[in-house]
């Protein structure tokens, strides 16, 4: 039976190990930022809002069109004269060629072109926001997963000590029972016990192994591809949420998309009122203009050169659109600070709870090493009086769950700090990205 465990137990770590290759954190948010495909669409998103950005989407440059209209016909033609001359003509052909290149600029709009200027530089800005906040959030995922990882590992490598004690325990119960000093139950509860905690472990390493299917799926590459993470949790001790607070209010994605958004709002309030304003055009262009007809005074006609002109339209009435739609910008302008209001809030109360979280969990980090140190103290001596018979089987399995107990819990500890930290950041913007 005890060569069998030992095979099982080469099985799961001893193939493992195997073509593994130790992926770094840096690494890991290295290939993220090169790869990751929600980074790779907010990169492209950015570039479209880069590209829009131009003076001919602002309404601000002149376009030029070139044009051609040839117009023939083929009638059965009569014309009386002034004198009651009688003219007719079977078959007359006319034809009518114009062709040449003409500009249309709109010179002046109610200043509504600088405004609108303006907004595409918002939303320029506004793509650099959202790439941002794409960045954030994927590479916050990439620290999340990466040291759930390494607190899996930690929980793996601590049933694997549970699994040594249930084995020696097993071992030391058939020894007393093949000398008389120990009952055939004793054996069978050893072997129980060995089989539960296997069965822990083998769930644990199903856990582990979506976590890297995770993290392969993050860093966009081959799902099955198996690796290991460093084995410590290190975590900063010192935040300090005045500094959280001063720096998210600056570099928050969100938040300065929202403050973004304010802005878009109001110019397209702006834009609103410029329509209560003339529209000044400015036509101009150079002409080829050729006509024949078969019948009449002129038979033959041609022309070239310059055409201008000057259009201003001036709104007078339009039902009173005008005043429902500065009514319904001014409203919209009024949502967005409101929302900016919301936001900053929203983020102040989501620092506030992190932070109190982050504090708690230092403090749990504490509680649990030393809980951790008395447990492995109360093993050990548990052990030592197990081999001598001195205490029953239910002591000493307490005693060793009480051990793996607080190991899980000591490693979770870190992971939450750490957690709380990687959130904390986050929403800070000051997540390192290298």
């Amino acid at each position: 039976m005890q060569h069998l465990y030992k095979i099982l137990l080469l099985f799961i770590f001893g193939f493992s190990a195997q073509a593994q290759e130790l992926l770094a954190l840096e690494d890991a948010i290295k290939i993220a930022l090169e790869k990751n495909y929600e980074i790779k669409i907010s990169e492209n998103n950015s570039k479209i809002n880069a590209t829009n950005n131009s003076l001919a989407n602002a309404g601000m440059l002149p376009t030029i069109n070139a044009n051609l209209t040839n117009n023939n016909s083929q009638l059965d033609t009569k014309q009386t004269q002034g004198d009651g001359t009688v003219r007719q003509l079977d078959g007359a052909k006319n034809m009518n060629l114009n062709y040449g290149v003409g500009l249309d600029w709109t010179i002046f709009d109610g200043l509504t072109m600088f405004a609108r200027k303006e907004q595409l530089n918002i939303l320029e800005q506004q793509g650099k926001a959202a790439l941002q906040a794409a960045i954030l959030t994927k590479i916050s995922a990439v620290y999340s997963t990466y040291f759930d990882l390494v607190q899996q590992q930690q929980v793996m490598a601590s049933i694997d000590t549970a699994l040594v004690i249930s084995n020696q325990r097993l071992t030391t119960a058939q020894n007393r029972f093949s000398i008389g000093k120990a009952s055939k139950l004793e054996v069978l509860n050893a072997q129980v016990d060995l089989n539960s905690d296997l069965s822990i472990l083998l769930r644990q390493k199903e856990q582990y192994k979506i976590s890297k299917i995770r993290m392969n799926e993050l860093l966009v590459r081959d799902l099955q591809t198996d690796f290991v993470v460093i084995s410590q949790v290190s975590f900063e001790q010192n935040l300090d949420f005045n500094e959280l607070k001063t720096s998210a209010e600056k570099q928050n994605p969100l938040l300065q998309s929202q403050i973004l958004t304010k802005k878009v709002a109001d110019l397209n309030l702006k834009q609103v009122k410029g329509n209560r304003y003339p529209t000044v055009r400015l036509t101009s262009g150079y002409n080829f203009t050729r006509s024949e007809a078969s019948l009449g005074f002129i038979t033959q006609s041609s022309g070239q050169g310059f055409v201008y002109g000057v259009t201003a339209t001036v709104p007078v009435f339009n039902g009173f659109l005008q005043n429902k739609n500065e009514k319904a910008a001014k409203y919209q302008a009024e949502n967005a600070g409101l929302l900016l209001e919301q936001q900053k809030l929203s983020l102040t109360s989501q620092l506030s709870s992190l932070f109190a979280s982050y504090q708690t969990n230092l403090e749990l980090i504490k509680v649990e090493e030393k809980n951790l140190e008395i447990a492995k103290q109360n093993l050990d001596i548990t052990m030592a009086k197990f081999k001598i018979g001195t205490i029953t089987t239910i002591e000493f399995r307490t005693a060793q769950q009480n051990f793996i107990e607080a190991s899980v819990r000591y490693s979770n500890s870190q992971y939450l700090t750490k957690l709380s930290e990687i959130n904390l950041k986050e929403l800070a913007g000051t997540l390192p990205l290298n």
